[in-house]
């Protein structure tokens, strides 16, 4: 009777602890928000200057100096000067793609556009309850009849007699 007793405990606080949404107990497959230890960059050491009476002004919004700048840094470490890093803009290689992508000019908005027409679509192609209620996302199941099937299309290249990639196999 007592490891009965003990069995039917353990299986409650299993089920109940498979219901929590703390990010540390969940599995990092599973696709939930979790802390991401990559998207963490040490700072420079602080330094003082060699004269108090001239310090750098401030930039609000802006960037720090004590701020890692890992693209500076490898510049700088292969020989180069990472003052013309940030000079340079776009490279001339890249002025026609940028040139040809602005040619019909920019909307200002357009993020926040795109945003309310993702809400309309999921709302329209999704079960909207099924999201509120059990806070799941149904991005992937709204979007699935767009989504492009790339084995197939790999397939359809070769036929047509392209030398296509390798692709992971099928599952």
């Amino acid at each position: 009777m007592r490891a009965i007793v003990l069995t039917l405990g353990m299986l409650a606080v299993a089920g109940l602890s498979a219901c929590s949404r703390d990010p540390h107990l969940m599995n990092i497959t599973s696709g939930q928000a979790g802390p991401d230890e990559f998207a963490v960059l040490p700072t420079r050491q602080l330094t003082l200057p060699s004269d108090l009476n001239v310090l750098p002004t401030p930039t609000p919004g802006g960037s720090n100096i004590t701020d890692p700048a890992p693209m500076g840094d490898a510049v700088a470490a292969l020989g180069g000067n990472p003052a013309q890093l940030a000079a340079q803009g776009i490279g001339a290689g890249d002025a026609a793609l940028v040139a040809y992508a602005n040619r019909g000019g920019t909307a200002p908005g357009i993020r926040q556009q795109l945003a309310q027409e993702d809400v309309a679509w999921r709302s329209a192609n999704s079960r909207r309850l099924l999201e509120t209620i059990a806070r799941t996302n149904v991005y992937m199941r709204a979007y699935r009849p767009m989504m492009l099937d790339s084995h197939a299309e790999q397939d359809r290249w070769r036929r047509a007699g392209a030398r296509v990639p390798s692709a992971p196999p099928r599952r």
